[in-house]
Parts: structure tokens; C-alpha cells; sequence
């Protein structure tokens, strides 16, 4: 690992921190283990749907969503290499095969019911997060 990857970039600073947030809060409040695996995602997805399940506004998952979005992203980001970018507020990943990708969007469309933060994570990592 060259010096250049060894830290990560600044765009990473607040995904990074919404994402280890998320499983500490899983951990305490849920008592569920989130270890950044693809595996984990399921998990993820099934909460989502859970708390679309019981109608929750919007506004008020609306930083849960974040987390998990986030989260689901530094599952890729570990998995290939990809890197968080910012541009104007929103943060997304850039995988090395050049692909772009935003995690967070996707836990909004989770929630809505239309989106899987498992599949993303296969597609992104071409399933090698599995080996």
C-alpha cells in the first residue's frame, strides 16, 4: 500500500464516521452486530424494511438511513477499494473500475421499496466481498 492510500480521503471524513455511528447504535440499542461484511447487509435491508413496515416519517429515519447507506458503502469501500467523493453535501463512492456509486440514495430507496443495499454491494464489489 503506497502513502497516497494508506489515508483516506477527506470526502470519506463524515461516511465514515455515519457508518461506525450506525453500528455502534446497532450494537447498543438493537443488540445487533454489524461487522462490515456483505453478509451484514441482509441485516440492514431487513431493518429497513422493518421500519418502512411500521410507516415511520420519513424525517425521522431520515439520519438511520443515512447510517445505513453510509455503512453499506464503507462495506464496499473495504471490499474493493473504492473511494467516498463529495460533491455539494452528497456523498458517493467511486469504485476502481471507475463506477460510481451512492449508498446513501439507495438506503432512501430501501426505504421506500425499491432498493437493496445487498444487491448494490454485490454489484459493486462483483461479489468478491463474498470471498
Amino acid at each position: 500500500m503506497n502513502a497516497q492510500r494508506a489515508t483516506r480521503p477527506q470526502a470519506a471524513t463524515k461516511p465514515v464516521r455515519w457508518a461506525a455511528d450506525s453500528v455502534a447504535t446497532m450494537r447498543e440499542g438493537a443488540r445487533l452486530r454489524l461487522d462490515y461484511s456483505a453478509q451484514s447487509l441482509w441485516r440492514v435491508d431487513r431493518l429497513i424494511d422493518e421500519i418502512r413496515r411500521e410507516r415511520a416519517p420519513y424525517a425521522a429515519v431520515e439520519s438511520v438511513l443515512r447510517g445505513f447507506g453510509a455503512y453499506a458503502g464503507e462495506v464496499v469501500a473495504r471490499h474493493t477499494g473504492a473511494e467516498w467523493w463529495e460533491t455539494g453535501g452528497e456523498h458517493w463512492l467511486r469504485t476502481p473500475d471507475g463506477r460510481l456509486w451512492d449508498p446513501i440514495d439507495e438506503a432512501r430507496r430501501c426505504y421506500g421499496g425499491d432498493g437493496s443495499l445487498r444487491l448494490l454491494c454485490r454489484e459493486a464489489t462483483g461479489d468478491r466481498a463474498r470471498r
